[in-house]
């Protein structure tokens, strides 16, 4: 097990050789030959060789860029690790005339033919292709010429970026294939004091440097350069566990942080690390955020109507439906405003950013204290907590304050009801800003949202040996948001109804009828009249009856020995059923289910199970509470087995008695 996640590296200087990328085009007989992986059998490609190397140095012009190469070997052991041979590398582009390149692509294929030669398939330029994502980020793409089963592939390729002043280039030592070798280098002149930080629980088998000097060379002058190698070997494959975060947060990873230089050409030493307050006064004087914060005048007239006589929680309610309503996203997430709030407005479209911080400036205006909230969402990342730094953040939302309670709202999704956030702003920690005081912390992870679901059934055993009778689900909170948006994705709620019976194949809806689709602050109530296929024959002396029959857990989603990483849900959850059966006359319970009570230490959750009844009527009801969003790794044993237990419970059966 993984005990530590974070350690800072020193930088040290040692007088030993320095490794260098290998060879270009080497692949042995050995390579080509290769079945498996002997330390992960399981896997379907390994990381023969990687290297990596960045350099900071001054174009033809004196602008400093950082050059970065690099370079891959993999075998692909079979048909699953294909997808390695799909190649994406990001650039990003601040403008016209600021932007990351990339050249020097080249890949080939080596692979047996029939009579056992090695042969080599080399990539087409043609079939490079660039891929815009949006105003800033591009992706160039290709895939491996000739891939099959057994192939070994190379590629390599030079980036020119501009942007390495507070944060150099990251190396991903792990992925989710084992590596037998990783090494990177780097080459950071004197000028710059950069600290690297190896997130993840490996530890380095290579950490050497030395000094180079004259490396850096900046009109007429020659400066000394810090040349240091990392590397790991025999790097595990990274595999992600159920219910946790972006593997970003776990994988080993060296990263670079500036923290102060003295500038190549005038020479005055600048600290580039900041505290909050540095980022605080950068964002309140952005344009793109400080700035469309204080562009409430542009919400006096359309509110006017809209909050006349309402209090407080009512105004902010009406406001916060009417942005929903107003706007649709243009699926362009960011923490700055992309094209400015008034743009947005007159167009019905915006970006999260546009969106929400319209919503904390229209509340504002209608003098209700709101606040921005910047966040990272589950799939970008953790924040690091060492370095304040704007990279971290991809998210804003507002956090309206009234009567003493916190508000947390994102109007750029139509279905999410007010306070409620989607589970991918349920991650780490943000920060929160205003105009008029210091920004300060808030734990996304204590956002007050659950998942509620309660289930009635009301059913009566017929002489055919089918149940019938009603289903009510309620669902309230998060899981009402999810309802809703399943149904949203059929054009109609009976096309939805539809393919809710087609999952369930004894399961018949007679009729249906679903209300609060559209009232996203009251609870959504879907009610069937349904037909249950239980028995195929009722000419026994006794039926066994199963009143786990819906929505039965059958596999435990907890199978590791042990566990390295948190069981992140996201938000608490709370799960009911209550099952009523009336029985024929001639049938009553012979042997009733157990009455049980399984409990997470420190009041973590918990499953219960309760039987009432006469001999022809029962009641049973069961719950399942998880009262936490985040269980740590010390704590997965105790869900794993309170899982095995709740399937175990889940089995057990009643049995109905036939008079004779």
């Amino acid at each position: 097990m993984k005990k530590s996640l974070l350690f800072v590296l020193t930088l040290f200087l040692s007088a030993y050789a320095i490794a260098q990328d290998f060879s270009y085009g080497n692949i042995s007989q050995q390579e080509i030959d290769m079945k498996k992986y002997d330390k992960d059998t399981a896997a379907h490609a390994v990381v023969l060789q990687e290297f990596g190397e960045a350099r900071i140095s001054p174009d033809a012009d004196d602008n400093i860029r950082l050059y970065y190469t690099y370079h891959i070997k993999i075998k692909i052991l079979d048909n699953k690790g294909f997808d390695k041979g799909n190649i994406e590398i990001p650039i990003y582009s601040g403008d016209n005339t600021v932007f990351e390149k990339v050249d020097d692509i080249k890949a080939f294929t080596y692979y047996p033919d029939d009579n056992g030669n090695t042969q080599k398939a080399e990539l087409d330029s043609k079939n490079i292709f660039t891929v815009k994502q949006d105003k800033h980020w591009s992706t160039i793409k290709f895939a491996m010429p000739g891939m099959r089963k057994g192939s070994v592939i190379e590629y390599s390729y030079k980036l020119e970026t501009p942007y390495f002043f507070e944060t150099f280039k990251t190396w991903h030592f792990q992925d989710d294939i084992p590596k037998i070798s990783s090494e990177y280098t780097v080459h950071i002149p004197a000028f710059y004091n950069y600290k690297a930080t190896l997130i993840g629980g490996l530890k380095l088998t290579k950490n050497i440097g030395e000094v180079e000097q004259e490396c850096f060379s900046l009109r007429g002058q020659k400066n000394p350069c810090s040349k240091i190698t990392y590397g790991l070997s025999n790097i595990p494959a990274f595999v992600e566990e159920d219910y946790m975060t972006s593997p970003k947060n776990f994988l080993s990873a060296l990263y670079f942080e500036l923290e102060d230089y003295t500038n190549p050409y005038t020479y005055a030493k600048e600290k580039v690390t900041k505290e909050w307050k540095d980022i605080d006064q950068q964002l309140k004087s952005n344009e793109d955020f400080g700035g469309e914060l204080k562009r409430k005048s542009l919400f006096k007239d359309r509110l006017k109507d809209i909050i006349a006589g309402k209090a407080d929680m009512d105004k902010a309610n009406a406001i916060y439906t009417y942005l929903q309503k107003w706007f649709k996203w243009n699926d362009y997430i960011g923490i700055y405003s992309t094209d400015g709030i008034r743009t947005a407005l007159n167009a019905h479209t915006g970006s999260v950013a546009d969106i929400n911080l319209s919503l904390v400036a229209a509340l504002n205006e209608a003098a209700i204290s709101t606040e921005a909230v910047i966040l990272s969402t589950r799939s970008h990342g953790n924040i690091n907590p060492l370095y304040p730094t704007l990279g971290d953040f991809n998210y804003v939302v507002a956090k309206a304050n009234i009567g003493g309670k916190s508000y947390l709202l994102d109007a750029s999704d139509p279905l999410l009801p007010f306070g409620t956030l989607s589970l991918e702003c349920l991650n780490d920690k943000g920060r929160v800003f205003s105009l008029d005081k210091p920004s300060y912390w808030i734990d996304m992870n204590t956002a007050n949202q659950r998942q509620n679901d309660t289930y009635t059934f009301d059913l009566t055993l017929q002489e055919n040996g089918k149940l019938k009778g009603t289903m009510v689900h309620y669902s309230l909170g998060y899981s009402a948001y999810e309802t809703r948006k399943a149904i949203k994705k059929f054009n109609s709620t009976d096309e939805y109804v539809e393919n809710y019976a087609e999952k369930r194949p004894k399961f018949k809806i007679l009729k249906s009828e679903i209300s609060g689709l559209d009232s996203l602050g009251l609870p959504l109530t879907e009610k069937y009249e349904v037909e249950i296929g239980v028995y195929d024959d009722m000419n026994h002396d006794q039926l066994a009856f199963n009143p786990y029959f819906f929505n039965r857990r059958t596999i435990n989603p907890f199978k590791l020995a042990e566990r390295d990483f948190p069981v992140d849900w996201g938000m608490a959850s709370d799960t009911r059923y209550k099952v009523t059966v009336h029985l024929p006359v001639q049938y009553s319970v012979e042997v009733l289910p157990k009455n049980v009570t399984y409990s997470l230490p420190n009041n973590g959750g918990r499953f219960i199970t309760d039987f009432e009844g006469d001999a022809h009527d029962f009641t049973f009801n069961y719950v399942t509470q998880f009262t936490k969003s985040i269980y740590n790794p010390n704590e997965y044993p105790f869900l794993k087995e309170l899982y095995n237990k709740i399937i175990s419970t889940e089995r057990e059966e009643m049995i109905l008695k036939k008079k004779l």
